[in-house]
């Protein structure tokens, strides 16, 4: 796809048309490209753990995270309802010495490693599967395709394509760099991996390692590697069930066009049907990859069954 800078909507528009998998499982499909992720290849995943050694994608869910408040978006804030204290002090009026600790949590879905549910994005009023969006979601959230519907289904094949240590430097792109599907194949040979229909597939920047290392800066909605608007062919030809980055928007930051905001989002979920995951965690996994040649693996990352929710905050786990 060749890339015309000054022409967001038109590109998306052609985007659009050239990848939508409108009506392909069906008028009333809410699970898009999780359809590719079937019972064969979970087996397929299965079958990949060998060494028993599991790792977590999250990062940690605190006030200490990237989140500066755009769009209302705040990190993690973590209240005790009971404490040791309480129980200590005999202020809990329960018997015969029993004390306990509860706390609660309040954060917006999206505020750390999430998914991006089939809801959270539009393209000119329009949802996936060609839905209206106004009757997709509404006030009592997404009622056709939230993203509890999702939840027993995201565990499969995974694969970790490492494009920061193949491509950039010391392991690391740099901001606003446009990750490309020549770039997406080229660190598939390298690792001598093959990506395909069914996939879970990780993509490692190498950004939250440097963020991690220099402050959050501007990580949350600032400049970053990631996603080419040119790879929405690539997104939508290999059949994956669902992609996922180390950084906060999937997509490069800037964004390829002059005015324009997150447009492979605008064409990977309302027209593809594409679960999208941000914010994730890869460093200790790529670090065992690299270390043993072994870039797919197990991997479950179900969200979290949030009633009519259009993303969900996750723990993944990859098992080799």
């Amino acid at each position: 796809m060749t890339l015309d800078r000054t022409d967001p909507a038109g590109s998306v528009a052609r985007a659009a048309k050239a990848y939508s998998n409108w009506g392909r499982w069906g008028a009333d499909d809410v699970l898009g490209t999780l359809n590719f992720l079937d019972e064969a290849k979970r087996r397929e995943g299965a079958a990949l753990i060998r060494k028993g050694v599991s790792f977590s994608l999250s990062q940690r869910f605190d006030i200490n995270g990237p989140q500066k408040g755009w769009r209302r978006r705040t990190n993690p804030v973590h209240t005790m309802l009971d404490t040791g204290t309480d129980a200590a002090l005999g202020n809990q009026g329960l018997p015969h010495g029993i004390g306990g600790a509860d706390d609660v949590i309040a954060m917006p879905l999206q505020c750390s490693t999430q998914w991006d549910g089939l809801g959270h994005i539009f393209d000119h009023g329009k949802a996936w599967n060609g839905r209206a969006a106004e009757q997709v979601v509404t006030s009592d959230g997404d009622l056709v395709t939230g993203i509890e519907h999702m939840a027993p289904h995201v565990a499969g094949r995974g694969v970790l394509l490492d494009v920061g240590r193949v491509v950039g430097e010391d392991g690391e792109l740099p901001d606003g760099f446009a990750i490309t599907e020549e770039h997406l194949t080229a660190t598939a040979e390298a690792q001598d991996v093959l990506v395909g229909r069914g996939d879970l597939v990780l993509v490692r920047t190498g950004q939250l390692a440097r963020v991690r290392r220099d402050g959050w800066g501007d990580y949350a909605g600032g400049p970053a590697p990631g996603l080419s608007f040119t790879a929405a062919g690539w997104l939508h030809g290999s059949e994956i069930a669902a992609i996922a980055t180390d950084t906060w928007g999937f997509e490069v930051r800037p964004n390829e066009f002059e005015h324009a905001f997150q447009p492979l989002h605008q064409v990977a979920i309302p027209h593809i049907g594409l679960l999208i995951g941000e914010m994730w965690d890869l460093e200790a996994l790529a670090e065992d990859c690299a270390a043993d040649g072994a870039y797919a693996f197990w991997l479950t990352a179900a969200p979290l069954p949030i009633t009519g929710a259009v993303g969900s905050p996750v723990n993944p786990i990859a098992v080799k």
